[in-house]
């Protein structure tokens, strides 16, 4: 909103000419987006506390984790209001793809909303159903799918990592393969975040990687210098991603070992499908494998177990996601949690090469 009420003023106030740059208004998205988390973290964890909407623990983990219960939770309510107020003031909000990624951020965000919200109401103590849930994130990609499918300028063919010309067309499968993206890395994230920094980190860090994959994804000159598929439009995406990477800063100071708040999956589920909606905008979606490495790890980990336990009756790992694994075998949560920022960091600018690497 910034960008349409005062770039028009800079005619008669030079000084407002800096918002017509990306560059400058990506960084004070940042910026604005760290400073709402921050100063909004402390008397939103003091009423979370005073209606006592605490995170419920699971009996049969690390044991250690039993002192965490009672520890406020659906912190991600402040991360979603820092990205969504960062976005609408520094974005061009007239421009579509803002509105896409807004679009499976809020409806994403509603489902975590509700499902936290029966686990610690009383009206259904597991919250959502698996299949609730699965119903209602199918729905909202749907509708996605078929909106950024139906763009007369949008391309069904997939952008391969390291290949320069290999650019496979799926037609109309693109709309299942959108479903498959962004709801495959909601949940993802979601069974990641399961020790303190653990999830957000991984965010922060995959988010800033997009920042850059949207910019340039939408620079024309730069897009055809890196042979990547130029998105007229998309680079204002680069806005909201850098929102999400301030709030998650600035939320991480509180979810930090040992956290102060939890996020919930209001927190978790909206933030994965942003991502996901981030890389198919971008035409990255086979990316988000590597950007979200950690997120695949946890995920796969889980399939493993299960297929594992259910066809042989025997358990891959101590437990399942793989970070209870490493605390099961003796290893600190704080170790845990950042040996997996460092494996995210890795696989993030791994990620980033893929972009000259054709």
């Amino acid at each position: 909103m910034l960008y349409l009420w005062l770039y028009p003023l800079h005619t008669e106030f030079p000084i407002l000419n800096v918002f017509r740059y990306l560059s400058f208004r990506t960084i004070y998205a940042a910026v604005t987006a760290f400073l709402v988390a921050f100063v909004l973290a402390p008397p939103l964890i003091r009423k979370l506390q005073e209606i006592k909407l605490g995170q419920n623990i699971r009996e049969d983990g690390p044991q250690r984790h039993l002192l965490k219960s009672g520890t406020p939770t659906m912190g991600g309510v402040l991360i979603l209001f820092a990205v969504m107020l960062s976005t609408l003031l520094w974005a061009d909000v007239t421009n579509r793809y803002v509105w896409v990624v807004l679009f499976a951020t809020i409806g994403f965000g509603v489902i975590g909303f509700m499902d936290d919200y029966r686990k610690f109401t009383g009206a259904r103590s597991k919250g959502l159903t698996a299949s609730q849930k699965f119903a209602l994130q199918i729905l909202i990609t749907l509708a996605l799918g078929v909106f950024v499918y139906s763009l007369p300028s949008y391309s069904t063919k997939l952008s391969l990592p390291f290949f320069k010309s290999l650019m496979p067309d799926i037609g109309m499968f693109y709309i299942p393969f959108i479903v498959v993206v962004i709801v495959g890395a909601s949940n993802a994230v979601n069974l990641t975040d399961g020790l303190d920094g653990l999830a957000i980190g991984p965010i922060m860090i995959a988010s800033f990687a997009y920042t850059l994959v949207a910019y340039v994804a939408g620079n024309k000159i730069m897009a055809d210098y890196l042979l990547i598929p130029y998105i007229e439009g998309a680079g204002e995406v680069a806005i909201f991603t850098a929102a999400i990477f301030g709030s998650s800063l600035g939320f991480l100071w509180f979810n930090t070992y040992p956290a102060s708040v939890f996020m919930g999956d209001v927190g978790s589920l909206p933030l994965g499908a942003a991502l996901g909606t981030v890389a198919v905008v971008s035409k990255h979606e086979l990316l988000l494998v590597l950007v979200g490495g950690v997120f695949v790890i946890e995920a796969v980990s889980v399939i493993f177990q299960v297929v594992s336990f259910k066809s042989r009756g025997k358990r891959i790992f101590l437990m399942a996601p793989i970070h209870h694994h490493f605390e099961m075998k003796g290893w600190e949560e704080p170790k845990v949690v950042v040996r997996l920022w460092i494996i995210a960091i890795l696989l993030a600018l791994l990620s980033l090469s893929t972009l000259k690497l054709r």
